[in-house]
Protein backbone atom coordinates (compact mmCIF):
# COMPACT_ATOMS: atom_id res chain seq x y z
CA UNK A 1 0.00 0.00 0.00
CA UNK A 2 1.18 3.60 -1.23
CA UNK A 3 2.09 6.22 1.94
CA UNK A 4 1.63 9.45 2.28
CA UNK A 5 5.52 10.85 3.03
CA UNK A 6 6.35 14.58 4.11
CA UNK A 7 9.97 15.68 4.22
CA UNK A 8 10.92 18.68 6.28
CA UNK A 9 13.87 20.63 3.82
CA UNK A 10 16.24 22.71 5.95
CA UNK A 11 18.61 20.70 7.78
CA UNK A 12 16.58 17.02 6.91
CA UNK A 13 17.36 17.21 3.27
CA UNK A 14 19.71 19.77 3.22
CA UNK A 15 22.69 19.71 5.25
CA UNK A 16 21.82 23.15 6.69
CA UNK A 17 19.41 26.40 6.23
CA UNK A 18 19.27 26.98 2.38
CA UNK A 19 17.26 30.56 2.95
CA UNK A 20 20.34 32.61 4.00
CA UNK A 21 22.49 31.22 1.37
CA UNK A 22 20.07 31.72 -1.12
CA UNK A 23 19.66 35.63 0.13
CA UNK A 24 23.35 36.17 0.49
CA UNK A 25 23.73 34.80 -2.68
CA UNK A 26 22.06 36.74 -4.33
CA UNK A 27 23.39 40.28 -2.84
CA UNK A 28 26.63 38.87 -3.79
CA UNK A 29 25.65 39.42 -7.03
CA UNK A 30 24.99 43.04 -6.69
CA UNK A 31 26.51 43.97 -3.35
CA UNK A 32 25.34 48.09 -4.10
CA UNK A 33 22.31 46.48 -2.23
CA UNK A 34 23.50 45.13 0.57
CA UNK A 35 23.27 48.31 2.73
CA UNK A 36 19.21 47.67 2.78
CA UNK A 37 19.61 44.92 5.00
CA UNK A 38 20.35 47.62 8.13
CA UNK A 39 16.39 47.92 8.15
CA UNK A 40 17.14 43.79 9.52
CA UNK A 41 18.48 44.95 12.68
CA UNK A 42 16.24 45.97 14.91
CA UNK A 43 13.71 42.91 13.89
CA UNK A 44 16.85 40.65 14.83
CA UNK A 45 17.33 42.25 18.11
CA UNK A 46 13.97 42.05 18.67
CA UNK A 47 13.93 38.00 17.26
CA UNK A 48 17.56 37.80 19.98
CA UNK A 49 15.59 39.06 23.12
CA UNK A 50 12.65 36.83 22.54
CA UNK A 51 10.37 39.00 21.57
CA UNK A 52 10.73 38.31 17.63
CA UNK A 53 8.16 36.83 15.32
CA UNK A 54 10.43 34.34 12.91
CA UNK A 55 7.81 34.59 10.14
CA UNK A 56 8.62 38.37 9.97
CA UNK A 57 12.28 38.30 10.57
CA UNK A 58 12.24 35.85 7.33
CA UNK A 59 10.23 38.21 5.31
CA UNK A 60 12.63 41.09 6.22
CA UNK A 61 15.28 39.19 5.10
CA UNK A 62 13.66 38.70 1.83
CA UNK A 63 12.79 41.96 1.30
CA UNK A 64 15.83 43.86 2.03
CA UNK A 65 17.57 41.39 0.28
CA UNK A 66 15.78 40.74 -2.88
CA UNK A 67 13.19 43.19 -2.64
CA UNK A 68 11.92 44.95 -5.87
CA UNK A 69 13.81 41.79 -8.37
CA UNK A 70 11.53 40.89 -11.52
CA UNK A 71 10.65 37.25 -11.27
CA UNK A 72 12.98 36.96 -14.35
CA UNK A 73 15.95 37.88 -12.23
CA UNK A 74 14.66 35.86 -9.14
CA UNK A 75 14.21 32.66 -11.67
CA UNK A 76 18.18 33.45 -12.84
CA UNK A 77 18.93 33.45 -9.57
CA UNK A 78 17.36 29.87 -8.50
CA UNK A 79 18.36 28.78 -11.81
CA UNK A 80 22.30 29.41 -10.79
CA UNK A 81 21.85 28.64 -6.92
CA UNK A 82 20.46 25.08 -6.86
CA UNK A 83 22.69 23.05 -9.28
CA UNK A 84 25.78 24.02 -6.42
CA UNK A 85 22.99 22.71 -3.29
CA UNK A 86 22.53 19.70 -5.25
CA UNK A 87 26.32 18.90 -5.71
CA UNK A 88 27.00 19.76 -2.60
CA UNK A 89 24.06 20.96 0.08
CA UNK A 90 22.03 17.62 0.72
CA UNK A 91 22.25 14.76 3.01
CA UNK A 92 23.01 11.83 0.18
CA UNK A 93 21.06 9.49 2.77
CA UNK A 94 18.26 11.79 2.42
CA UNK A 95 18.16 11.64 -1.08
CA UNK A 96 18.25 7.64 -1.68
CA UNK A 97 15.12 7.71 1.64
CA UNK A 98 13.12 9.84 -1.30
CA UNK A 99 13.93 7.78 -4.24
CA UNK A 100 13.04 4.67 -2.14
CA UNK A 101 9.91 6.11 -1.06
CA UNK A 102 9.17 7.34 -5.17
CA UNK A 103 10.08 3.78 -5.86
CA UNK A 104 7.91 2.34 -3.85
CA UNK A 105 4.49 4.49 -5.13
CA UNK A 106 4.42 6.81 -1.90
CA UNK A 107 3.17 9.90 -2.65
CA UNK A 108 5.93 12.63 -1.78
CA UNK A 109 5.04 15.86 -0.08
CA UNK A 110 8.18 18.56 0.78
CA UNK A 111 6.64 20.35 3.54
CA UNK A 112 9.28 23.33 4.60
CA UNK A 113 8.94 26.70 6.54
CA UNK A 114 11.69 27.66 3.80
CA UNK A 115 9.64 30.58 0.77
CA UNK A 116 8.16 29.68 -2.56
CA UNK A 117 11.24 31.48 -4.39
CA UNK A 118 12.96 28.09 -4.79
CA UNK A 119 11.56 25.41 -2.35
CA UNK A 120 9.23 24.02 -5.17
CA UNK A 121 11.77 23.62 -7.69
CA UNK A 122 13.72 21.83 -5.30
CA UNK A 123 10.47 19.47 -4.87
CA UNK A 124 10.18 19.38 -8.84
CA UNK A 125 13.68 18.51 -9.39
CA UNK A 126 14.05 15.75 -6.34
CA UNK A 127 10.71 13.83 -7.59
CA UNK A 128 7.76 15.16 -5.17
CA UNK A 129 4.64 15.27 -5.84
CA UNK A 130 3.29 18.51 -3.49
CA UNK A 131 4.87 21.05 -2.14
CA UNK A 132 3.98 23.12 0.82
CA UNK A 133 6.18 26.10 1.82
CA UNK A 134 5.82 29.41 2.57
CA UNK A 135 4.57 32.49 -0.03
CA UNK A 136 5.69 35.90 -0.52
CA UNK A 137 4.29 38.42 -1.94
CA UNK A 138 4.84 40.14 -5.08
CA UNK A 139 3.48 43.47 -6.61
CA UNK A 140 2.97 44.87 -9.81
CA UNK A 141 5.87 42.00 -11.02
CA UNK A 142 8.27 43.25 -8.70
CA UNK A 143 9.13 40.90 -5.44
CA UNK A 144 8.38 42.54 -2.14
CA UNK A 145 9.25 39.59 0.07
CA UNK A 146 7.24 39.95 3.21
CA UNK A 147 5.39 36.59 3.76
CA UNK A 148 1.94 36.18 1.80
CA UNK A 149 0.78 33.26 4.14
CA UNK A 150 1.98 31.99 7.63
CA UNK A 151 5.54 30.50 7.89
CA UNK A 152 5.22 26.63 7.38
CA UNK A 153 6.53 26.04 10.78
CA UNK A 154 5.40 25.02 14.38
CA UNK A 155 1.97 24.51 14.38
CA UNK A 156 1.04 25.56 11.33
CA UNK A 157 2.89 22.83 9.98
CA UNK A 158 1.13 20.52 11.56
CA UNK A 159 -2.24 22.55 10.30
CA UNK A 160 -1.00 21.89 6.82
CA UNK A 161 -0.05 18.03 7.50
CA UNK A 162 -3.64 17.54 8.37
CA UNK A 163 -5.24 19.53 5.44
CA UNK A 164 -2.76 17.13 3.06
CA UNK A 165 -4.04 14.55 4.81
CA UNK A 166 -7.82 14.94 4.45
CA UNK A 167 -7.14 15.04 0.96
CA UNK A 168 -5.57 11.24 1.01
CA UNK A 169 -8.00 9.82 3.11
CA UNK A 170 -7.11 6.04 4.20
CA UNK A 171 -2.98 6.67 3.25
CA UNK A 172 -0.70 5.77 6.53
CA UNK A 173 1.30 8.79 7.31
CA UNK A 174 5.11 9.16 7.10
CA UNK A 175 7.15 12.34 8.14
CA UNK A 176 10.88 13.52 8.08
CA UNK A 177 12.00 16.11 10.33
CA UNK A 178 15.46 17.40 11.99
CA UNK A 179 14.28 19.82 15.01
CA UNK A 180 11.99 20.37 17.57
CA UNK A 181 9.71 22.61 15.86
CA UNK A 182 8.98 19.51 13.75
CA UNK A 183 7.66 17.83 16.38
CA UNK A 184 3.78 18.88 16.09
CA UNK A 185 3.03 17.19 12.66
CA UNK A 186 5.57 14.58 13.39
CA UNK A 187 3.65 12.98 16.28
CA UNK A 188 0.41 13.39 13.86
CA UNK A 189 2.27 10.56 11.48
CA UNK A 190 1.74 7.24 11.51
CA UNK A 191 5.84 6.69 11.59
CA UNK A 192 8.19 9.69 11.88
CA UNK A 193 11.68 9.86 11.81
CA UNK A 194 14.06 12.48 13.39
CA UNK A 195 17.19 13.28 11.53
CA UNK A 196 20.37 13.61 13.61
CA UNK A 197 18.94 15.08 16.74
CA UNK A 198 20.83 16.25 19.65
CA UNK A 199 20.95 14.22 22.95
CA UNK A 200 18.31 16.00 24.09
CA UNK A 201 15.91 16.07 21.24
CA UNK A 202 16.40 11.94 20.47
CA UNK A 203 15.69 11.62 23.93
CA UNK A 204 12.62 13.38 23.79
CA UNK A 205 11.45 11.62 20.72
CA UNK A 206 12.42 7.79 21.96
CA UNK A 207 10.07 9.07 24.98
CA UNK A 208 6.96 9.36 22.48
CA UNK A 209 7.67 6.52 19.61
CA UNK A 210 9.65 9.09 17.06
CA UNK A 211 12.35 6.99 15.45
CA UNK A 212 15.90 8.06 15.02
CA UNK A 213 18.44 8.36 12.86
CA UNK A 214 21.98 9.65 11.40
CA UNK A 215 22.08 11.19 8.17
Amino acid sequence: MSRLVFFDLDGTISRRDTLLPYVTGFLLRRPWRAWRLLVLLPHLAAFVAGRGDRGILKGELVHAGMGGASADEVARWTEAFLPRLFARGLHPDAVAAIDAHRRAGDHLVLMSASVDLYVPEIARRLGFDETVCSGVRWQSGALDGHLATPNRRDEEKARCFREVAARHPGLPTVAYGNTESDLPHMRLADRAVMVNPSKTLRTRCEAVGIETVRW
